[in-house]
């Protein structure tokens, strides 16, 4: 659809694994989702050995493509994660389905990767259709998939626009050379303050937001593990593409003695965002999509990226076994890889595209955003990324319960 060509390559980590995510409401009932085992996957332990993924791999049957005779695609995706206009309707979303005719049932259902797993699961050990015809899932999250055999391979002669990804994301450890997977968004982590709730002063380190006798019991960070312990990590002087067991251990030891002093006011989702704007909260781990739309309201508010380093994260399509649509599924990624197409959606949702191209259609809609450095950073930013690296199932079973112990201890 576009023959934009790419930018030399961005200095983007080509590792990109994350926990949970972003500006999308987080499921409210913490308490309620430990008791059943479907803690927020943000930091939700594998609830068994099955559950992180050293089951036995699911049929890899297809189904039959209806594609050609059923003008339809199934996509769940994160609430709030897609443009939406003063009706409350997709216009990117109207624009595919006039251009292909295909007709999209678009559903906001995926609040949390664990428990959208716990949907999906049992149908695909099955062998059935999940009446999904892709998804949007953290990567951390598709690494699981993968290595469960419960995703299909993407057909690249259905995705042309594939030419715009953004270069250094073509290989990531999660999936290499991207059978699997494309992006749909990305993200950093930092530290966002108010200055109204420290005092005036500035929140630019880790140290300080634990340490910081000014901030005591007005601290949060997030129940996201690979991005609360990724930040402390790097803080520490450890690259995340290389972290040990016991890196993690003695991070994670950083964060108890905070919580045991006093320091932390506690562990959220994406519900530190009003405290945060009213001051409640002086000082969290926060991401960034969140802060330029709490900015967008008060501008005060600060947001510091580590110079040690910068955690980033990604979501990603995938197409699961089984789909009755996956033809329609792959002509849907490839709208959303025309540079104006997923430059309506950056506009909207105000993360990290990965479509090269996005920023310059952007420049004619909306210079405002298009120069925000947190949606479109610098190449100098860019190159203080780290991601925290694939872990095997054991890894994650066993770093998950550690993080649990503090956050919910």
């Amino acid at each position: 659809m576009s023959d934009r060509q790419p930018p030399e390559p961005s200095p983007f980590t080509t590792a990109i694994v994350r926990g949970a995510l972003t500006r999308r409401t987080a499921l409210t009932g913490l308490a309620g989702l430990a008791a059943t085992g479907l803690l927020a996957a943000c930091g939700s332990p594998g609830r068994n050995a099955s559950a992180s993924g050293s089951a036995s791999q699911a049929p890899k049957a297809a189904a039959t493509d209806l594609s050609e005779a059923d003008k339809l695609v199934n996509w769940s995706n994160w609430p709030e994660y897609i443009d939406v206009d003063a009706k409350g309707k997709h216009p990117s979303i109207d624009g595919f389905t006039k251009a292909t005719g295909i007709k999209v049932n678009y559903n906001e259902d995926y609040n949390d990767n664990d428990e959208f797993f716990a949907k999906v699961r049992p149908l695909l050990d099955a062998g059935q259709d999940t009446g999904r015809d892709t998804w949007v899932s953290t990567d951390w999250m598709v690494a699981r998939l993968i290595r469960l055999g419960y995703v299909q391979k993407l057909d690249y002669g259905n995705i042309p626009n594939l030419t715009n990804l953004e270069p250094s994301l073509k290989d990531v450890p999660f999936d290499p050379g991207r059978v699997y997977s494309l992006p749909w968004q990305i993200g950093f982590v930092g530290i966002a303050y108010n200055p109204k709730a420290t005092g005036g002063r500035k929140v630019t380190s880790v140290d300080q937001l634990l340490h910081d006798p000014a901030l005591k019991g007005k601290v949060t960070m997030l129940t996201e593990m690979r991005d609360t312990v990724g930040l402390v990590l790097i803080e520490q002087g450890k690259n995340l593409a290389n972290v040990t067991a016991d890196d993690f251990t003695a991070a994670l030891a950083v964060v108890q003695a905070a919580k045991d002093a006093g320091q932390l006011k506690g562990f959220t989702g994406n519900e530190y965002t009003k405290p945060l704007a009213s001051g409640d909260t002086a000082a969290c781990v926060a991401w960034t999509g969140d802060v330029v739309q709490l900015r967008a309201d008060n501008p005060q508010l600060g947001y510091t990226l580590g110079e040690k380093g910068i955690p980033m994260f990604s979501d990603n399509f995938v197409i699961p076994n089984f789909a009755k649509h996956k033809l329609n599924a792959e002509k849907l990624i490839n709208y959303y890889y025309d540079p104006k197409v997923m430059a309506e959606v950056t506009d909207y949702v105000n993360y990290i595209s990965p479509v090269a191209g996005a920023k310059d259609e952007l420049v004619k809609k909306d210079p405002q955003v298009a120069s925000n450095e947190l949606i479109f950073p610098s190449q100098e930013v860019l190159a203080k990324t780290q991601t925290f690296r694939a872990l095997t199932a054991e890894e994650e079973t066993s770093f998950n319960r550690q993080f649990q112990a503090v956050v919910t201890g």
